[in-house]
């Protein structure tokens, strides 16, 4: 069984792995389980900077925290990892031509039945359903105490369902969404994100578009009535309907 998550901040990563392993339900306790890290690039470095004075200089960078805090855990927990790809920081970086640091690929898909990877980039074509819904709810979650260092799960594989968890927001994030929304693209690229010389094309687009459904939807029980979640299950052709 595979098991797949994004982990994008030390502070998930105890309880996240112990999601992940809670989810490969068939695994031998003395088993060696394979290991995968990918996407995490070396966003401390500058090409044009001294080696020497990059290795003596204070790793505050994203990336490099993460990865350790992964290793570490891996390291701390009683199960047995092997890791077989470690596609992190230097070996997932490449330079532009002023030196700015770039990641080489932050996207992939696993091929199940093998456990195969294979690089892989994605438009909004091959997103989830309902998108900006789910990119509210990360945003959202952080200041809710029940997700609090957890992971926020999305697929259900025995049901192969896609569930969206009821969260809220409030007038204060409303703000925000319309603060935002008065910066030109140049100011939410730089403001909005952790690397912003590595963001996808339509990664201003997308803020713009989640800060607009906040406008539009100020009530967070307009999106989740009851507290209900949003489940959506696949159809003929691999397209999403409501249920």
């Amino acid at each position: 069984m595979t098991s797949v998550a994004h982990l994008d901040s030390p502070n998930v990563v105890d309880i996240g792995l112990s999601q992940m392993l809670s989810l490969v339900s068939d695994y031998d306790s003395d088993a060696m389980l394979d290991v995968h890290l990918i996407g995490g690039f070396d966003d401390t470095s500058s090409k044009n900077a001294n080696l020497a004075n990059r290795s003596s200089a204070k790793l505050d960078g994203y990336s490099y925290s993460l990865c350790a805090k992964i290793i570490e855990t891996l390291r701390d927990r009683n199960e047995k990892f092997q890791i077989h790809t470690l596609h992190v920081l230097q070996h997932n970086t490449r330079w532009d031509p002023d030196g700015t640091a770039l990641p080489i690929f932050s996207g992939f898909v696993v091929e199940t039945s093998t456990g195969s990877i294979i690089p892989a980039s994605f438009d909004r074509t091959s997103r989830c359903p309902d998108e900006i819904v789910r990119r509210i709810r990360v945003t959202a979650c952080y200041r809710d105490p029940n997700w609090d260092g957890r992971l926020l799960e999305t697929y259900d594989t025995k049901t192969d369902h896609f569930v969206i968890a009821p969260c809220t927001w409030s007038t204060h994030q409303l703000y925000i969404a319309m603060a935002i929304q008065e910066l030109s693209d140049a100011e939410i690229l730089l403001r909005c994100s952790t690397s912003p010389s590595a963001e996808s094309p339509d990664f201003v687009e997308n803020e713009r578009r989640q800060c607009d459904y906040l406008i539009r939807h100020p009530l967070w029980r307009e999106t989740f009535p009851h507290k209900q979640p949003r489940i959506f299950q696949r159809i003929e052709g691999g397209s999403w309907v409501k249920c």
